[in-house]
């Protein structure tokens, strides 16, 4: 007698994955939702990873499972198959030998799209299972503008872009390839688009993860007609390519309401172009999300809880400084709380906070913004960023006469916040008796998941970071590089803190207008101040990033 196959069920229970008890429950999910297999039932149940069960499929029907997170595709392979019968089916084309096409498939049992594939590819099919999310990366990672630009290039260089009429211009080859180019850019999860001419090509790239990476080169010749695509759309003047200009615009991404701002620069080969991307709707992050290590969170919000002082959250352009703010302000409120804020630009909308933008044009300035706060009762005022003397002396005293104030720096690190306003005229009597604090802060990128691995870091780095000893016995990773973080070894990012205390001792080094360095020195030893370089090699000591990382964005410093 033939032998009865075992179920899926079956299998995932005697894996010891799942209990009888989830195999009845699937069944009768099963059987309430006509359609879905009992595989998809016991994902949407929470009782398997989709990986789990096409493991199972490979037991139970001999069908190959394959992880594409470890595998390097050939672009020319998965050209084979248009990106639209692809996502149809959620197939991937992976290799090809002779004439047999070996195609992932998140369903290698659907025997309808095995038949349609041998019919567009002219080869003969062989399904190998994977899951339907790592294909579907893999399609986005490869299908990404490729396809479809080179046909939109040649449209658009021909001057097909000016044939369209006024009711047809949404079909206008530039257009589409301009919108493409944003919309690649939100699937990718960039931040910044970079529109940058050269002598003979204009490169696009997309800063991911704090990392800029070119996507894509476009011929010189549609370079004017592209930028005045997006100069169209920022409602600013095209014919001005000699001085810089900004302006926004808005279009609709992966369902969202997308805010794009322009920035134009002059070169010496053209318009230079950035453009920031920003999701007005996007969920403000938990602050305890942020990578906060214990001791340095519980310390920050007993400051953020003070009903008086002023807190400074402070590092370079792009180091995360906004989202902490707002995500220090929505811990915070609550309806007994009056918190009102004034920016430049308002990038998220925050409930039960009032939120003001600066307008120089209408006299609304950080300065006057902020006279006028005071006169709306605040407990809570949050100015954007400190640019000035006047500002800084508002804002000092305004945390001196019962309100709570966050504001930005741009300086190096916390010591450095009070050296800067010190160089701006604020008197230091002010300073160590308002400031209560300062968080300086760094984004590090965090190790992709999917290729995360062990390994023993070099004599060398152990050395330079000066933990030959600390380190002996401990295990250390890093990314090898894969499809989910397109072979970087990184995937998304995560803080790294230094948070100092204005103590009694610290506000008499400030009164006597001690250097940046001496503070520092002082605060250390004290542990009024938790350095970033020690929070880092904390990060990479969790497994969370790597030493090479840190390095990129910490000067690595001598201290233990």
């Amino acid at each position: 007698m033939a032998r009865r196959r075992k179920l899926l069920g079956e299998i995932l229970r005697d894996e010891g994955l799942i209990s009888e008890e989830q195999v009845q429950q699937a069944l009768e999910k099963q059987k309430r939702e006509k359609g879905m297999r009992i595989g998809e039932a016991l994902v949407a149940m929470g009782a398997v990873t989709a990986e789990d069960v096409a493991k199972a499929i490979w037991q139970q029907r001999q069908i190959p499972y394959v992880d594409l997170d470890s595998y390097a595709l050939d672009p020319n392979v998965i050209e084979l198959v248009p990106e639209k019968v692809a996502r149809a089916y959620t197939a991937l084309p992976i290799f090809k030998i002779g004439n047999a096409l070996t195609v992932a498939m998140a369903d290698p049992l659907n025997l309808i799209a095995v038949d349609d594939l041998r019919s567009k590819t002219g080869c003969e099919i062989e399904p190998v299972i994977s899951t339907e999310d790592k294909i579907l990366r893999c399609l986005d990672n490869y299908y990404r503008m490729d396809e479809s630009i080179t046909q939109l290039i040649q449209d658009a260089a021909s001057g097909e872009d000016e044939k369209a009429e006024a009711g047809e211009i949404a079909e206008a080859p530039m257009i589409k390839l301009a919108n493409l180019i944003i919309q690649q850019a939100v699937r990718d999860g960039a931040s910044d688009v970079h529109i940058e001419p050269g002598e003979k090509e204009v490169a696009v790239r997309y800063r991911i993860d704090g990392v800029l990476q070119e996507i894509k080169k476009v011929p010189k010749s549609i370079q004017e007609a592209i930028a005045s695509r997006y100069k169209v759309w920022a409602e600013i003047d095209i014919a001005k390519k000699r001085m810089a200009q900004d302006g926004r615009f808005f279009l609709e991404s992966e369902g969202k309401h997308i805010e794009v701002r322009l920035s134009t620069f002059p070169t010496i080969y053209g318009e230079n172009l950035v453009m920031r991307i920003l999701d007005p709707s996007a969920t403000i992050l938990e602050l305890k999300s942020l990578g906060f290590s214990p001791v340095v969170f519980d310390t920050y919000m007993e400051l953020a809880k003070r009903t008086e002082g002023m807190v400074l959250v402070t590092g370079p352009t792009g180091s995360g400084k906004t989202t902490t703010l707002y995500a220090t302000l929505d811990t915070i409120a609550n309806p007994t709380l009056n918190i009102i804020t004034i920016e430049d630009p308002v990038e998220y909308r925050l409930k039960q906070i009032r939120q003001t933008q600066v307008n120089p044009q209408a006299g609304v300035t950080f300065a006057t913004g902020l006279r006028a706060i005071v006169r709306q009762d605040p407990d809570v005022i949050m100015v954007g960023e400190i640019r000035d003397l006047e500002t800084a002396q508002m804002a000092v005293r305004a945390s001196l006469t019962g309100h709570l104030v966050f504001s930005t720096l741009h300086t190096n690190d916390a010591p450095g916040s009070i050296a800067r306003l010190l160089d701006i005229g604020v008197e230091p009597f002010l300073i160590s008796s308002g400031v209560t604090g300062v968080l300086a802060q760094r984004l590090a990128r965090t190790i992709c998941p999917s290729c995360k691995e062990a390994y023993i870091p070099s004599t060398e780095t152990l050395e330079h970071f000066g933990i030959v000893e600390r380190a002996k016995g401990r295990k250390f990773y890093q990314g090898r590089g894969c499809q989910a973080c397109r072979f970087t070894g990184y995937r998304g990012r995560i803080g790294i803190f230094e948070l100092l205390l204005v103590t009694d001792s610290i506000g008499d080094l400030i009164n006597e207008k001690r250097s940046a360095a001496e503070i520092r020195k002082a605060a250390l030893k004290t542990g009024d101040l938790r350095s970033l370089f020690r929070d880092g090699l904390e990060k990479v000591a969790k497994g969370a990033t790597t030493f090479e990382e840190i390095s990129r964005i910490i000067q690595v410093r001598g201290e233990q």
